[in-house]
């Protein structure tokens, strides 16, 4: 693994992190970037899934406490399920953890390892989003959302699940729900998968979806795709599919990560963007 890790120094500057990893006088914008340093930026999203210069990762103390975390996690998905992961706050994983044997209860190292995660200023490994869900306890409120018959994923009530009946509406059962609703949890789950996939490269992850806390699944957004399209559905194959080319045509479709943004995420035609 490379040697550059987030505590210390910001990359690329002489300004100081704190031990937790929190740089707080740094704005969480996107980036200012002009002629090479935007073209070496876009080739990085364009090439999300590989290791680039100047990419962070983890030191191995903190990639063994994600192996040891993630693997926690994964017992305790399948205590609750698949679909009632997907809701489970912080707390409530943290309780189960402690009350299963079979999971075994979170370390003191790894639950700082988590929260270390979480309030790490995301910009620091090149996230530039806003963060929508500031605390590591936020929990979603089961009363506000519905799960979606047939599927699995659920949908927040109001504007996010009037979209997605706006656009089943529209396009028919071709169009399916592919993920809805994410507590940190979940968030927490996926993200970590990917880190671990990069053998520790925070930078490669965070190109490819939003850290803990970032993620607007946990207050409106969703990602739509094609029935038996497969994994083309997460993929730049997705524009080529009917159901994506029919909402552009309508004009129904509002992307939160559009190719070439400057958030740090690679292009994702298939996430739906609900303001509320």
């Amino acid at each position: 693994m490379a040697s550059q890790a987030v505590a210390g120094l910001r990359p690329g500057t002489d300004e100081p992190v704190g031990a937790d990893g929190r740089a707080s006088s740094v704005p969480e914008l996107p980036p200012k970037l002009r002629g090479n340093e935007l073209n070496a930026y876009l080739s990085k999203l364009r090439a999300f899934n590989s290791t680039h210069e100047g990419d962070v990762f983890l030191d191995a103390k903190r990639f063994d406490l994600l192996q040891s975390s993630l693997v926690r996690l994964d017992r305790v998905q399948k205590i609750v399920g698949f679909g009632n992961f997907y809701l489970l706050s912080f707390d409530e994983a943290v309780h189960i953890a402690k009350m299963h044997t079979e999971v075994g209860p979170f370390t003191s190292e790894e639950l700082d390892f988590l929260e270390q995660i979480f309030y790490e200023r995301a910009m620091l490994y090149g996230f530039f989003g806003e963060k929508p869900l500031k605390n590591l306890t936020d929990q979603i409120d089961k009363g506000e959302v519905v799960k979606i018959p047939d599927n699995g994923n659920h949908l927040y009530r109001g504007k996010p699940l009037e979209v997605y009946t706006m656009l089943r509406h529209k396009l028919g059962d071709r169009l399916v729900l592919t993920s809805g609703v994410r507590s940190v949890v979940k968030q927490f789950m996926l993200f970590l998968s990917k880190i671990h996939e990069g053998n520790g490269n925070l930078s490669r992850a965070s190109r490819s979806l939003a850290p803990p806390g970032y993620s607007y699944h946990g207050i409106s957004d969703f990602d739509v795709g094609q029935v038996g399209y497969g994994q083309s559905n997460f993929t730049e194959k997705f524009v080529e599919s009917d159901v994506f080319k029919r909402l552009h045509e309508m004009g129904f479709l509002s992307l939160r990560y559009p190719r070439d943004n400057l958030y740090g995420v690679r292009f994702e035609p298939w996430h739906v963007k609900v303001d509320v």
